[in-house]
């Protein structure tokens, strides 16, 4: 009784080991998404105010007009950069073109031109957005000591002198330290920011960048700062001056960081900032609509005859078995399947939600009359003998004593199967639902995407924006899963008997 005692204690030791190290593991991969995707569920915006003038005709506008509208306003905003096509190019850079379409759409909604200026958000580039985020480098302000003379070289560079002809001195010697990590530094001077070119004794050599340069001459001994990017310009995607750009816009009020609704109501984009998965999650609900309607009740009517009409005989054994054997055939060959049949013979067309519900059908078939057999074989057999004894028919036993009490189990099952369904990602691959769609489909007819195929899509993206993206659509998927699992398991406590 002793070892008896000792090896069933041992057992459930070894049973909660094992329960905890697939907790542990899950715990591990859902926190490990969450904080990847965490960034993805906000995102910094621009913003400016346009002048009415220049939206006299707002249902005539075009993403032309709104552009060099918001180009106007930057150029208004840092007029210093006007002169160089390159440093304007800069400038506009940190906001994709495709940007104002939000503000497009809701100016051509405006039936009266507007009279006041119109406060635009738009959205920063993807490398502004995640150096904002603090993902590429973040940057340390360290105060140097205070300007004297500030001088024009003949090469176009300036030359600020200490006021104290200490302060640069030491700020050199703490450049000169071999341990100091190697990065591009920004010298900030009455609103002014300035990349430090070069060192001369008790002054800097300084290559100006944004904001309006001090008037020259002495500085009044005004407090000269200097900003440690922690980086060199070849190792980020982003300029000294788009940073020095960064860094006046966000003293000045103009970014601000908000939740991302387009995450949701945006269909996908060759650009991250501007991308949503609005398209791949209404396609997956057109999509499991439609293997909804084809596979459940296919399934439910196919178990309800085998496991209580069919005869017993060689011809059903065969059936049986191969139910069986199908649900545990590999997805693709359901989707080489889906392609030969509805593609190919039936000349369907590709990348809709129809033709992916019934492939997905075909998939989740088995499985759902597998477990519809296995609900109703739980039902006592007395139901059905007192049924009959009755007066029932066969028809009437089943389907007004036996299927009633079956019904959650099969709903179970089905719920099951077609949360299955919806993280299936190769079948819908080879019949085309792998195509950038760049419209909210509005019916089961048009071309659309869904979230496993979505997820495969992004993740496969050069840019490095797309990594928070595909970890917040994972972080979507996952929810709709948990919830359709969480409503199958109610559901059974709910309405289950116990014989």
């Amino acid at each position: 009784m002793r070892r008896r005692n000792q090896a069933e204690r041992r057992f459930k030791l070894y049973g909660q080991i094992a329960i905890g190290i697939a907790v542990s593991f899950l715990a591990i991969l859902l926190i490990s998404i969450s904080f990847r995707a965490a960034s993805a569920f906000s995102r910094h915006m621009l913003v400016l105010d346009l002048e009415p003038a220049v939206l006299t005709e707002p249902s005539e506008l075009a993403v032309t007009d709104l552009n060099l509208a918001v180009r106007a306003e930057l150029m208004s905003q840092f007029p210093e950069l006007s002169d160089d096509r390159v440093e304007r190019a800069e400038l506009y850079a940190m906001t994709p073109r495709l940007a104002v379409l939000p503000l497009l759409r809701e100016l051509q909604e405006m039936t009266v031109p507007p009279q006041a200026p119109i406060a635009a958000r738009l959205a920063l580039s993807d490398d502004v957005n995640l150096y904002l985020k603090g993902e590429i480098k973040t940057h340390r302000t360290v105060p140097v000591g205070d300007a004297g003379r500030l001088a024009r070289l003949s090469t176009g560079a300036y030359r600020l002198s200490d006021a104290d002809q200490d302060n640069f001195i030491a700020f050199q010697d703490r450049l000169a330290d071999p341990g100091a990590p190697s990065n591009d530094i920004l010298i900030s001077l009455s609103g002014a920011l300035f990349e430090l070119a070069d060192t001369a004794g008790a002054s800097l050599i300084l290559n100006h960048l944004a904001g309006p340069v001090p008037a020259l001459g002495e500085q009044a001994s005004s407090p000269v700062n200097a900003i440690f990017l922690g980086s060199e310009t070849a190792d980020r995607p982003l300029s000294n001056r788009q940073i020095a750009l960064l860094i006046l816009m966000d003293d000045a009020g103009m970014i601000e960081r908000r939740f991302n609704a387009s995450l949701f109501t945006n269909a996908d984009s060759t650009y991250p900032e501007l991308a949503g998965a609005a398209a791949a999650i209404v396609g997956s609900l057109f999509t499991m609509l439609i293997t909804a309607i084809f596979a459940i009740p296919v399934g439910i009517f196919a178990a309800i005859y085998l496991e209580e009409f069919a005869p017993k005989s060689r011809l059903t054994s065969v059936i049986e078995v191969n139910i069986n054997n199908l649900a545990a055939v590999p997805s693709i060959i359901f989707g080489l399947l889906g392609a030969a049949v509805f593609l190919n013979t039936f000349d369907l067309p590709r990348s809709i939600p129809l033709v992916g519900g019934l492939v997905l059908g075909l998939l989740v078939l088995p499985t759902i009359i597998i477990a519809s057999r296995a609900a109703l074989r739980s039902v006592p057999p007395s139901m059905r003998e007192a049924a009959l004894g009755l007066g029932a028919s066969k028809t009437q036993a089943v389907f007004h004593h036996v299927l009633p009490l079956a019904a959650p189990g099969i709903l179970t099952g089905a719920i099951i199967a077609m949360a299955r369904a919806l993280g299936e990602t190769a079948p819908l691959l080879l019949i085309g639902m792998v195509a950038f769609v760049s419209d909210v489909p509005t019916s089961p007819n048009d071309e659309a995407t869904v979230l496993p195929v979505l997820i495969y899509k992004w993740f496969s993206g050069s840019e490095r924006a797309w990594e928070p993206m595909t970890a917040a659509v994972i972080i979507i998927l996952l929810t709709i899963l948990i919830a359709m699992n969480l409503i199958a398991v109610l559901l059974r406590r709910r309405f289950e008997r116990r014989w």
